[in-house]
């Protein structure tokens, strides 16, 4: 499913995508509303989207697409050269990322990288989020996998308060809202092969 306000954009890109034999287009959308609407009778194996909507962002259709199906697959396509770009992207759970500039053939590849399980950063972007504690990043990653604050409590011989205010900290310098986010940013650090340093 193809979600991109560009009517010309879309076009081309779908263009494209048919004219490979291994992908077909189920379904697109021009907004946010519209995507909302659509995604829970299309539920697309890829759901490729911009991050610039009339009526918000794609951040918000990959976190409602994220809602209907955890394990949902997302490629951002964006005209947005910039870690900001990138890091929302990842917060929000994306596979990847790829620029509107590259070529169709670059795209379609993109879409079949996510598809096949894997993702895709540009290469010149290192980014790995805010600096954090040895320990608040251990609390990330027990997050990832999962864990209560109790548990995660347990695991570091800390106070569970400590570790509710450690998570409070962490959602800060992420700019998230909830531990759902932490673990979805996880999970595509994990498909990327990211590792803390």
């Amino acid at each position: 499913m193809l979600v991109d306000d560009h009517e010309v954009v879309r076009r081309g890109i779908v263009t494209a995508i048919d004219a490979s034999a291994a992908l077909t287009v189920t379904g697109e959308a021009s907004s946010v509303a519209e995507a909302t609407r659509r995604l829970p009778a299309i539920r697309p194996e890829v759901l490729v989207v911009d991050l610039q909507l009339p009526d918000g962002t794609g951040i918000d259709v990959m976190k409602r697409a994220r809602e209907l199906d955890p394990a949902q697959r997302m490629l951002v396509l964006t005209s947005f050269d910039d870690d900001a770009a990138l890091r929302e992207s990842r917060a929000a759970g994306a596979d990847g990322l790829i620029l509107k500039s590259a070529r169709s053939q670059e795209i379609v590849e993109a879409i079949r990288t996510v598809h096949a399980g894997r993702a895709i950063w540009p290469t010149d972007h290192v980014d790995d989020g805010p600096d954090l504690s040895e320990s608040d990043q251990r609390i990330v990653e027990l997050i990832g996998d999962g864990h209560s604050n109790r548990e995660i409590a347990d695991a570091l011989g800390i106070a569970e308060k400590t570790v509710k205010n450690r998570v409070t900290v962490i959602l800060q310098a992420f700019g998230m809202q909830r531990r759902t986010q932490v673990a979805a940013m996880v999970a595509a650090r994990r498909r990327a092969g990211w590792k803390p340093q």
